[in-house]
C-alpha cells in the first residue's frame, strides 16, 4: 500500500504523519518485529481458542496446550532462549494468575489421552501436588480422599478396570467424564 501509486500521489503521503508511517512500514526491522510477534502469538491464540471453545470442555487440555504452545514458540524461534525468555516471562505471569489452577492440573493428570502417552505426567511433582490440592478441596471426607488415592494407584499402574482392553482402546477416542452411551 505505501509504495502504490495511489498512496504516493495521495495528500496523506505528503503530510508529516503519512511520511512517518511510510518510513516505519518500509523499515525491515518493523517487519522483523511483526514476524516475531506472529511466531509468539499464533500458538497462544490457539490456546485461547481452546479455552473459549463452548463445544468441547477444555479443562483437561489447558495444561498440555500451554506446554505445546511454549514448545512451538521455542521451535519457531530456533530454540534461541534470548529471543523467547521475555515472552515466556509474560506468558507465565498470565498463566499463573489466570489459568493455572489445581483443577486444570487434575484434569490434565486424569486425561487418559495424555497420561498414558506422556510418561512424565505421573512423576511431575507440580501436577501431583495440585491434583492432591484439588482432591483435598473438593472431597471433605478423609475416607473418600484415601479411597481416591488408592484408586489413583490403579489408574497410574493400569490395573483393574483401567487395564482392560476396552479401556485401553478408548484412551484416545473417549473423553473422560463424558457419557457417550446416549
Amino acid at each position: 500500500m505505501f509504495t502504490s501509486e495511489k498512496w504516493v500521489t495521495s495528500k496523506w503521503a505528503k503530510e508529516t504523519k503519512g511520511k512517518r508511517a511510510t518510513d516505519i512500514i518500509l523499515m525491515p526491522s518493523f517487519w522483523n518485529h511483526v514476524i516475531f510477534i506472529l511466531k509468539v502469538m499464533d500458538p497462544l491464540v490457539r490456546v485461547l481458542r481452546l479455552v473459549d471453545n463452548e463445544i468441547k470442555p477444555a479443562i483437561r487440555y489447558i495444561y498440555e496446550a500451554m506446554d505445546r504452545a511454549k514448545e512451538t514458540i521455542k521451535r519457531f524461534l530456533n530454540k534461541n532462549e534470548e529471543k523467547y525468555v521475555n515472552s515466556f516471562t509474560i506468558i507465565d505471569e498470565r498463566w499463573n494468575c489466570q489459568l493455572h489452577r489445581p483443577l486444570h492440573a487434575a484434569g490434565y493428570y486424569l486425561n487418559h489421552e495424555f497420561f498414558y502417552t506422556i510418561k512424565s505426567i505421573g512423576f511431575d511433582a507440580e501436577v501431583l501436588n495440585e491434583l492432591y490440592q484439588c482432591v483435598t478441596r473438593l472431597v471433605l471426607s478423609l475416607e473418600v480422599q484415601d479411597k481416591i488415592i488408592r484408586e489413583l494407584s490403579l489408574y497410574k499402574n493400569t490395573e483393574g478396570l483401567f487395564g482392560i482392553p476396552m479401556a485401553v482402546r478408548s484412551r484416545t477416542t473417549t473423553s473422560p467424564g463424558i457419557n457417550n452411551l446416549r
